[in-house]
C-alpha cells in the first residue's frame, strides 16, 4: 500500500472554508478579483447547489460552499491576501464588485494594504511587503498609537 500523505500536495495544513450564498458567482468573483483558478466543483443532487469547491489563488487553496439548512450558514471571515501589487489587486477588486473599506496605504510594519467586502460579507486585507521592520520599530509605533488614549 502507497503512503498518503497527511497534508496531500497542493494543500497547506490550514486551509480557509467559506459558507457563502451563491457559491457560482462567489467563484466568478474570486477569478476576477484574485485570478482564482477553479480547481474542483461539487454539486448537490439536482445541480442547483454547491456542496463542496476549491479554487487556487497565487498557489494557496480556498475551500467553499453554498450555504444549507441547517447545519451550514453563510460564515464571515477575514483574509489576508498577499499580493505582487497591492494597488492593482485592490482595484481589480473593486471593479469585480467588492466594496471598498480602506484604500491602500503604507502601514508603519512594513506592508502597504487595503481592505475591501466581498458580497459574502467576508473582510479581504490585500497586502504588498514592502519594506522589513524591526519588532522593535512596530513596538515603539503602537506604543506612540496609544499614547492619546485615555486623555
Amino acid at each position: 500500500m502507497p503512503d498518503v500523505k497527511p497534508v496531500p500536495d497542493g494543500y497547506t495544513a490550514i486551509i480557509p472554508y467559506l459558507i457563502v450564498n451563491d457559491a457560482s458567482g462567489f467563484i466568478d468573483f474570486l477569478a476576477k478579483a484574485f485570478g482564482a483558478v477553479e480547481r474542483l466543483r461539487i454539486p448537490m443532487p439536482g445541480g442547483k447547489t454547491i456542496g463542496h469547491a476549491e479554487v487556487e489563488i497565487n498557489g494557496a487553496a480556498l475551500m467553499l460552499s453554498d450555504a444549507m439548512e441547517p447545519d451550514f450558514q453563510p460564515t464571515k471571515s477575514v483574509i489576508h491576501h498577499l499580493v505582487e501589487d497591492v494597488d492593482s489587486v485592490y482595484k481589480r477588486a473593486i471593479d469585480a464588485g467588492a466594496k471598498p473599506i480602506a484604500e491602500p496605504e503604507d502601514q508603519f510594519y512594513g506592508d502597504r494594504s487595503g481592505h475591501v467586502l466581498d458580497a459574502a460579507g467576508n473582510r479581504w486585507i490585500i497586502s504588498t511587503h514592502v519594506r522589513d521592520v524591526d519588532m522593535d520599530e512596530v513596538m515603539k509605533a503602537i506604543e506612540a498609537m496609544g499614547e492619546g488614549e485615555g486623555e
